[in-house]
């Protein structure tokens, strides 16, 4: 009963911060004639009410793609309609077509922020408390501890209650997923899943390790025997979920195909923006046009070995992967690897509260752009502080604790080292220099010459901390599972 008393507070409290972060500026405020993400959110509203469902993808007199068409899958696009069927109801002028672009209000942001808010309290946090209650090991204390650090992960306020989109209802389908396979509900995860690529087509980043986790599971439990059964099972959930989310797009082929170009625009840039990938830091010095990436070694050990520790980790890793090395990278894409990120709080709590930290500093121009400034800070302060003290992150961070013994024997030619005391240091430096481009960013000018100076220094700073956080959780990957003792030394 005291534990379910603390998870309601840690709700609440999460609860509080996301809606403080609502009151302030959103993307596009006052910005025609294209405005921004909020601008985007309103306009399919408009459009999935007032046109027929045909027409939702296709450029027509009454469905400009130009701006803002819809390209995400369908499952957006029919949230958007359920969004717009209570905009109608409470003030038609919100989704009138044609004339409501550009809607601007305090009543219409209040209640474009509480959309936010139901969905993120229906899908994305009853996820994360169950996922912190039932697959994280430790006390209670622990447990609690964990949940509410997570809620508190400021990229992900920002982005949603700040900005403004709905990442907490496609990260908390895959949430849902994690969850039931780390519960045995194999069928019911495949599902949820399924749900989370139909709502965003970016979850293609965590497609391939539960692809591989189930898999690996079905051949060792014998391919002729339960696996077959549960392949099967696996397979009719996935095609069926598939088909409802797709169901009126396919009575005609031309319907579907459009949808697919809609969602897969291959047309665009390789980046967007000043991204912390390897394209946009490396773009610095030449033009990348194409590289190939693979983690096939990673997807091979899922299907060798099909445990839920690997399984978390090969998340954490193909999604960094797909985000430093991928084609068409947003800077928000950093939310969908710190989603698995997060599932390690736990395990590794230093090393994913450094890189929750600088994955919130990666987007630094894009909340100055919005006017978020002051929410930047107070959440990350606030992340940085709660989360160190309560999970004790500093004091946890022994070499077998922060599983650095692979080091010695890649760096075998070196003298022995303090590798505890060195990732120590190393990450009061990222603080200071995370702290220091911020300040830097806001208070000074850019010379002439350099109008992208700041933008591209944060991106580089963003780019090399993903790069060493992929590197390590790949090392962590193949050092095999943690011991019962660095868990009970930690609680």
């Amino acid at each position: 009963m005291q534990t379910w008393s603390l998870v309601s507070v840690c709700v609440l409290l999460g609860v509080v911060v996301r809606w403080g972060v609502s009151l302030n500026s959103y993307s596009g405020a006052g910005k025609p004639p294209m405005y921004g993400d909020y601008e985007a959110q309103r306009h399919w509203q408009e459009v999935t009410y007032n046109l027929p469902v045909q027409e939702w993808y296709f450029n027509t007199t009454e469905n400009d793609l130009n701006y803002w068409g819809l390209d995400y899958p369908p499952l957006t696009a029919y949230h958007s309609l359920i969004c717009a069927y209570i905009a109608k109801i409470i003030n038609p002028e919100w989704v009138e077509l044609h004339k409501s672009r550009g809607y601007e209000s305090p009543a219409h942001k209040l209640f474009m922020r509480a959309t936010v808010l139901v969905a993120d309290l229906l899908i994305y946090i009853p996820a994360v408390v169950l996922y912190c209650l039932y697959l994280t090991d430790g006390s209670s204390k622990k447990k609690v501890s964990t949940l509410f650090c997570f809620l508190l992960y400021p990229g992900l306020i920002l982005i949603d209650y700040g900005h403004f989109q709905y990442n907490g209802v496609s990260l908390g389908f895959a949430l849902w997923g994690v969850l039931a396979l780390g519960l045995g509900w194999d069928a019911f995860g495949s599902m949820a899943f399924c749900l989370a690529l139909n709502y965003k087509q970016m979850e293609l980043y965590h497609a391939l390790p539960f692809f591989c986790y189930l898999l690996g599971k079905c051949i060792k439990l014998g391919p002729m025997g339960r696996g077959f059964f549960l392949l099967v099972r696996i397979a009719a959930t996935v095609l069926v979920t598939f088909a409802l989310c797709w169901l009126p797009f396919l009575s005609d082929p031309s319907q579907a195909l459009q949808v697919v170009r809609r969602i897969f625009p291959v047309a665009r840039g390789l980046f967007e923006d000043k991204v912390a990938n390897t394209w946009c830091s490396l773009n610095i010095l030449i033009k990348i046009r194409s590289i190939l990436s693979s983690d096939s070694q990673i997807y091979l050990r899922l299907l060798m070995k099909p445990t839920f520790w690997q399984f978390k980790l090969a998340l954490a890793n193909s999604s960094l992967a797909f985000f430093l090395f991928s084609y068409q990278v947003h800077e928000k894409s950093i939310l969908l690897a710190a989603l698995p990120v997060c599932l390690l709080l736990s395990d590794l709590p230093l090393t994913v509260i450094w890189f929750l930290q600088a994955s919130t500093f990666s987007m630094l121009p894009l909340f100055l752009k919005d006017g978020l400034l002051v929410p930047y800070v107070v959440t990350s302060l606030a992340f940085l502080f709660f989360s160190i003290y309560l999970l004790s992150a500093l004091e946890h961070c022994s070499e077998e604790e922060l599983r650095l013994g692979a080091y010695h024997k890649l760096l075998f030619f070196l003298p022995k080292l303090d590798l505890a005391c060195i990732v120590r240091w190393k990450f009061y430096i990222s603080v200071a220099a995370m702290a220091g481009l911020s300040i830097v960013s806001v208070a000074l000018v850019p010379p002439p010459h350099l109008p992208d100076l700041f933008p591209v220094l944060v991106s580089t700073t963003g780019f090399l901390h993903f790069l060493g956080t992929f590197i390590y959780f790949n090392i962590v990957q193949f050092s095999g599972p943690p011991s019962r003792k660095n868990q009970k030394k930690n609680d």
